[in-house]
């Protein structure tokens, strides 16, 4: 319930530009970095949604400020030029930051030291300090207003899967969990791709309007949509006799109807497969 709720008021409260930040280079990069940090699973989701909602805001408030000291449009496009290049400048300090905020929420032994994150932005010949890297932890901290510990989708996904084996659904946990993780790996490096194929089913269209693409800004949003349909496409690739009894489970436990989830499947599925497979 509380996590329903989150995620209930989390889709209330969306901006526009929801999404914008999660393009697949840059979700590339944090999953690699958490890679060679050996950081856990639920980091690099994290540190993603992280660097996404402290972007968004930053942007918002540098706009904010730089409008309200130019009124003028050949103003407000030299405004927006220099947003851009700040943004551009310190764009791998503050992603390295939110890895290194999102290290230190999840408690891991592998925590993200100041040393470690410097030597790697020094390997790539950036020249910061502690300082720097202090400053900019900071910064997303002060944007975010403190509110940094928001649940990841793997936590959605973990405890949908706890309340399945509650409720007597019996499937094999780990190897179910292993795949889970994959595929959600793998719904945010083909995010767009993904959405998109969900979008033409939805409106049973193949080029859809800007309105219909602005009004599924919630769709793409949704954690929990996220979470069953990864573990409803989990159990189809692992255990196809079990699938239509465990979305009828899931649909009882989210209120998420069996169509949605089962379009969500269809959606990972084909595009892992690919599109010349019928």
């Amino acid at each position: 319930i509380h996590l329903a709720t989150e995620n209930e008021q989390h889709l209330s409260e969306l901006p526009e530009q929801a999404g914008c930040f999660k393009e697949t280079r840059i979700v590339e990069f944090i999953f690699l970095l958490s890679e060679k940090w050996h950081l856990d699973e639920s980091t690099r989701y994290q540190a993603v949604e992280l660097l996404e909602r402290f972007m968004i805001k930053q942007v918002e408030q540098m706009c904010g400020d730089r409008g309200n000291s130019k009124g003028h449009d050949q103003g407000q496009r030299s405004s927006w030029s220099s947003v851009r290049e700040q943004i551009t400048n310190t764009f791998v300090l503050r992603l390295v930051s939110c890895v290194q905020l999102a290290s230190k929420l999840s408690l891991h032994y592998n925590r993200v030291t100041s040393d470690t994150a410097l030597k790697f932005l020094q390997s790539l010949k950036y020249s910061y300090t502690k300082q720097d890297l202090l400053e900019s932890e900071l910064a997303v901290l002060n944007t975010l207003h403190f509110h940094i510990n928001v649940s990841s989708p793997l936590a959605y996904v973990e405890l949908l899967l706890e309340v399945l084996g509650y409720n007597g659904c019996l499937l094999p946990a780990k190897p179910l969990h292993q795949i889970c993780v994959q595929l959600l790996d793998f719904c945010y490096l083909t995010r767009e791709s993904i959405y998109d194929i969900l979008l033409k089913i939805a409106i049973e269209n193949s080029t859809p309007s800007k309105l219909q693409i602005a009004k599924f800004l919630t769709v793409k949003e949704d954690f929990m949509l996220l979470a069953v349909g990864v573990i409803s496409a989990g159990v189809f690739i692992l255990s196809p006799r079990h699938w239509e009894q465990v979305v009828e489970h899931l649909n009882c436990i989210t209120g998420i109807t069996p169509q949605s989830i089962m379009e969500f499947s269809y959606a990972v599925v084909k595009r892992i497969v690919g599109s010349t497979t019928p």
